[in-house]
């Protein structure tokens, strides 16, 4: 062996060392490739004897990262298509429906109220307010809607926010008075749900704003009438299928 060689050996060894210090450290082949100048293979014959341990939490993370980006790579093209199909079909459909006639929207209306608003129980057959509560601001501008195309005004509704103690419960009225059209100081006392850190809840973060309940005064009457329009429905479908 040459001189040359013989440092060269040398060079190596030197290296395989430091490549090995630098794996008790916690480094990964390609942090020891390139601290050392040289190629991954290289460093990976240096140190494959010394396995990297790593946390398990974190090893869990890499993995679930790892398959994120195998899966975003292999259905990203098929996520953004279906994304555009679904929102072509949306844009055309809405056009389709465009205004709601006066007849439609208080048939749709009344159907919305019967199945989410507050009906009378059998127990109490004569307590008929119209109240509706939804955390969805589409449905309620609806049913603002109906009642208004049923005589009642806006600013009269009563306007009530529930949400949990923990969101941002400010934020949260302003922007359903922005939804409804009503200045936030018309709104009554928002009812706060106690926050219970054990319960695995959902719906938290920036989009949360709890749920809006809008109640009609004095509104036994029209209560009748929804009850009314909804029999008709009924006893003409029942018609119609004979």
């Amino acid at each position: 062996m040459t001189d040359v060689d013989a440092a060269r050996a040398k060079g190596k060894d030197e290296l395989r060392v430091e490549a090995v210090a630098l794996r008790a450290t916690g480094c990964s082949v390609p942090q020891i490739a390139q601290r050392l100048g040289v190629s991954r293979s290289t460093a990976y014959l240096w140190v494959r004897h010394l396995p990297l341990e790593r946390d398990e939490e974190e090893e869990r993370e890499r993995r679930r990262a790892h398959s994120k980006t195998m899966t975003d790579a292999q259905w990203g093209e098929h996520r953004r298509a279906r994304d555009a199909a679904r929102a072509a079909t949306v844009e055309a459909t809405a056009a389709w429906v465009k205004g709601l006639r006066y007849r439609e929207l208080v048939l749709v209306g009344a159907a919305l109220y019967w199945a989410e608003g507050t009906k009378a129980k059998p127990w109490r057959p004569h307590d008929c307010r119209v109240r509706f509560v939804n955390s969805d601001a589409a449905l309620i501008g609806l049913f603002i809607r109906f009642v208004e195309a049923l005589g009642e005004r806006r600013e009269a509704l009563r306007y009530r926010v529930a949400i949990h103690e923990s969101a941002d419960v400010e934020e949260a009225v302003g922007w359903w008075a922005a939804q409804v059209g009503v200045p936030a100081e018309a709104f009554q006392p928002t009812t706060l749900k106690r926050h219970r850190p054990t319960t695995v809840r959902l719906n938290t973060g920036e989009t949360y704003r709890g749920c809006l309940a809008v109640e009609v005064p004095r509104s036994r009457r029209l209560y009748w009438k929804i009850e009314g329009i909804m029999k008709g429905m009924s006893d003409g479908a029942a018609t119609a299928g004979r």
